[in-house]
């Protein structure tokens, strides 16, 4: 079973490092502040739409601690 951490795309945004994909570039593709997001242990960032979720990009390295300080949930 795949497990996820869910936050806003502000929180998402917070924890970037600079190797990751960018703010700027995650905004292009739609990503808000008030979006809901969602990270798997595999590090995939998946945005909510209206009708499915769509991956836009992926976390590196120590990012299963960063996820959980960035929104304050553990993996469900």
């Amino acid at each position: 079973m795949m497990k996820f951490i869910e936050m806003n795309g502000r929180a998402l945004m917070s924890m970037l490092e600079p190797d990751e994909v960018s703010p700027d570039a995650l905004q292009r593709i739609g990503l808000t502040d008030t979006c809901l997001v969602r990270i798997n242990q595999q590090g995939d960032i998946e945005v909510r739409r209206h009708d499915r979720w769509d991956v836009i990009g992926g976390l590196l390295g120590n990012f299963e601690h960063r996820t959980e300080n960035a929104s304050g949930r553990t993996w469900a």
